[in-house]
């Protein structure tokens, strides 16, 4: 592609969108994208289920790669095997295949385990921090209760502190 066929190409993909490149944004009904404060502005949420699914989803991919990842590395390594003892070149390349094959179905598989593990801590910590939170609110309304407790008309100063050209003046 010259240079040129580029520039062009970059400049018919800025007039279709007329107003850049949005990142985390949502589009308002004026066509631009919203700011932060506005209302408008895109936020990234995810539920316990969703955290859930990705996990299930996860831990059954990593079940599945053992199963069905491994049928064809122990045919794969007899079959470089026999091509080897045959004096075939092929044999080798085939072993380094089957060899590569089953390091890259491990690290797939620890990443599968690694997120199905990672979305049951994250459900946990965030379902703890939930109680966290509700206790420390709930105990700011016991306390907050104790404060309703009022002489007098809600609203009004308690007569008990006397007014403020009453302050500094003793008893006699």
């Amino acid at each position: 592609m010259a240079w040129d066929e580029w520039e062009q190409l970059k400049s018919q993909a800025a007039e279709r969108q007329p107003d850049g490149m949005r990142l985390n944004q949502l589009e308002t009904s004026s066509g631009s994208a919203g700011s932060p404060g506005s209302g408008k502005y895109g936020d990234l949420t995810a539920s316990q289920g969703d955290l859930a699914k990705i996990g299930e989803h996860a831990f059954d991919l990593h079940g599945k790669l053992w199963d069905k990842g491994r049928t064809a590395v122990s045919s794969s390594e007899k079959a470089a095997g026999d091509l080897t003892q045959q004096g075939l070149a092929l044999g080798g390349a085939l072993q380094h295949v089957a060899t590569r094959w089953e390091e890259q179905l491990t690290s797939l598989r620890d990443a599968c385990a690694h997120i199905s593990n990672h979305m049951t801590v994250s459900k946990k910590l965030h379902i703890d921090g939930d109680h966290y939170i509700g206790r420390k609110l709930s105990s700011i309304d016991t306390l907050d209760a104790g404060f309703d407790e009022r002489v007098g008309a809600p609203g009004q100063k308690n007569p008990l502190y006397g007014e403020a050209a009453d302050k500094g003046k003793k008893d006699d």
